[in-house]
């Protein structure tokens, strides 16, 4: 028998049973389609977390008070024996290939201006924070290199903070009060938008030692340093180690690079797309179970069409072909249905919700319609093979 005579009888088979095969594509259709809108969810907010973390650059290493065995970030104070302070700050910044130190204390106040008020977080920090975190003031400046011990009353206002306080009007050199203490306000901060719900523009800086009077601390949360692009990030954080033990006496603090940071959100969230994808591919495993079932019906229903075909000599390899290609064209096809679903769906729900990180990642949705022919190699082989087995006397009886 010719290939193209299979053909012809592969595709007649799938044609006479419209319904049956549209159902059974349909199954695969959709296993692929939910594969690829999950993991196009679970990739755009991979990239989402890490275009957030990565937004204040990569060359970046965070110090915090307290010793842990793994990475992360202080969300607040931790007790030690002897607290991150501004000197600790100062030694650090001394360090060869160290471009740029602040000091970072987060606290939460009232900001007032002559006519209105709002409750605001409050960013206590240095004079290098805009380098160390690539932000800049749209107007006026940031704070200035004081001593920080003795730092004048100064506030740099995030851009919604300035809106709401002083509308359309411009904040430079008016006075605000925040947490109950007057400062005079010399810049306000380009938009930065928010990372993970936390809105960068909706906050006032003002200078580290102020802050921590303000919030009655005696430790720094965090201090940041800014090293050189190409040096290596973990010389230099071996050679902030050494300053801190020096300084400290021990390591009773954190040393998390971003590079660490970064590898750590990114095995997670990889494997968050993995778990999503792997949800739409129980789907995928349902229309395989759809078009097993499928093929064992038509080998019943074909019974004599195989004595037939063997009768007149058609060997067992073609029959096994011919049946096997049936269940691959009915997954391709579904598959590539899926695929177009998956993908146009995706596109549609950010065009919906503009919000919504979605990216589709085209490795994905390639290893879907893989598998998706693979299922149905593998679910057609068992009804092809038995097809392929059928004695074709007994076959012709069948009628």
């Amino acid at each position: 028998m010719r290939s193209a005579d299979l053909v012809a009888l592969s595709l007649g088979a799938l044609k006479g049973q419209r319904l049956r095969s549209l159902l059974t594509a349909l199954g695969i259709a959709v296993g692929i389609a939910a594969v690829v809108l999950l993991t196009s969810l679970g990739e755009g907010l991979h990239r989402f977390v890490l275009a957030e973390f990565t937004q204040f650059g990569t060359n970046l290493i965070g110090i915090t008070p307290g010793k842990t065995s793994t990475t992360g970030i202080s969300g607040a104070v931790i007790s030690n024996v002897r607290p991150l302070s501004l000197d600790d700050a100062a030694a650090l910044s001394r360090i060869h290939s160290v471009l740029a130190v602040t000091p970072v204390l987060q606290g939460n106040a009232e900001a007032k201006s002559a006519t209105r008020s709002r409750r605001t977080t409050v960013i206590g920090t240095g004079p290098h924070a805009a380098l160390v975190w690539q932000m800049r003031p749209i107007s006026g400046r940031f704070l200035p290199p004081d001593d920080p011990r003795a730092a004048r009353p100064l506030a740099v206002l995030g851009s919604t903070l300035a809106r709401e306080l002083f509308g359309a009007a411009s904040p430079l050199g008016q006075p605000v009060r925040i947490g109950g203490e007057r400062y005079r306000v010399i810049g306000v901060m380009e938009p930065k938008g928010q990372m993970l719900g936390f809105d960068l523009d909706d906050t006032v800086f003002i200078p580290a030692a102020r802050a921590m009077s303000m919030f009655n601390r005696q430790s720094l949360m965090e201090i940041d340093v800014l090293y050189a692009p190409g040096s290596s990030s973990e010389r230099i954080a071996a050679a902030l180690r050494r300053t801190m033990i020096a300084r400290h006496g021990s390591e009773d603090f954190s040393i998390v690079t971003q590079e660490q940071m970064l590898d750590v959100l990114g095995s997670v969230l990889g494997v968050l797309t993995v778990a999503v994808g792997a949800l739409g591919g129980i789907s995928l495993l349902v229309g395989g179970v759809g078009i097993l079932t499928i093929m064992t019906i038509a080998v019943n229903e074909r019974t004599a069409e195989i004595g037939l075909l063997r009768a007149i000599g058609a060997q067992r390899g073609q029959v096994l072909t011919l049946f096997i290609g049936e269940a691959v064209v009915l997954s391709a096809v579904g598959g590539l249905t899926g695929l177009a679903a998956g993908a146009g769906g995706a596109w549609l729900l950010h065009l919906a919700v503009p919000a919504l990180p979605v990216h589709t990642r085209w490795g994905y949705a390639l290893a879907a319609e893989g598998l998706a022919a693979l299922i149905g190699l593998a679910a057609g082989v068992g009804p092809a093979r038995r097809a392929a087995g059928l004695d074709p006397v007994e076959a012709l009886r069948a009628e």
